[in-house]
């Protein structure tokens, strides 16, 4: 998954930050509604964390010119406004969760898994695939009944395949859902975690489209 930070905070943006990192996923952090219009003209992202109040204008108002623009990117805003009246203007204006500062950094990854999984079609965190049963928000994965163990980025690229059963996805869009912007990407890095992902789970758990990509085998 990858995610763009919209926040100015410095010191809560860097934990945030540091907390989706730390979980496999890609984070691009701005600190400004301009350079957020910049990061999105240039990468997919799959959910973006909003704060209402920024230096060159207000979150809400960017969040509606996305919404009016066809823009279906799920929204979660982070803000010290806890008013009920700037929570339903949030919601409102197209946010899918509300989370009012200061919170609970695993709250936080608990959101983000909840409104990924209900984009993604099937808000039920239980996965079974084959002789693979996945638990996607405590983020474990038993393979015959005994447990495995997947490094962070293991994780986030086994749940990208997952979460999109039967899409074809190419090496450039599975480096993108794992290292955000300022990142440097080993030109073998995506095979290597493939690979290591067939040894734990299966050969046939991930299927290669030669010269295409990949794709989550069939159950």
């Amino acid at each position: 998954m990858r995610i763009l930070l919209i926040e100015d905070d410095t010191v809560l943006g860097a934990a945030v930050r540091d907390q989706i990192a730390a979980g496999g996923q890609s984070v691009d952090w701005v600190t400004r509604l301009d350079a957020a219009g910049d990061a999105m003209a240039g990468a997919g992202y799959d959910l973006i964390l909003l704060d209402l109040m920024l230096p060159d204008g207000r979150g809400i108002t960017f969040l509606r010119s996305l919404r009016a623009g066809g823009n279906v990117t799920p929204v979660i805003i982070l803000t010290a406004l806890d008013q009920i009246s700037d929570r339903i203007e949030g919601l409102n204006a197209g946010a899918d969760d509300y989370l009012v500062k200061p919170f609970d950094l695993a709250e936080l990854s608990a959101r983000i898994g909840s409104v990924a999984r209900r984009y993604s079609g099937n808000p039920n965190p239980i996965i079974v695939h084959g002789a693979l049963a996945v638990d996607l928000a405590l983020r474990s994965i038993r393979r015959d009944g005994r447990p495995v163990q997947l490094t962070a980025r293991e994780w986030a690229l086994f749940e990208a395949f997952l979460t999109r059963p039967g899409q074809l996805l190419s090496k450039a869009q599975l480096e993108e859902k794992l290292y955000a912007f300022d990142t440097e990407v080993e030109s073998n890095t995506i095979e290597v975690h493939v690979s290591r992902l067939r040894k734990k789970l299966g050969a046939a758990v991930i299927e290669t489209e030669r010269g295409l990509g990949y794709r989550l085998g069939s159950p």
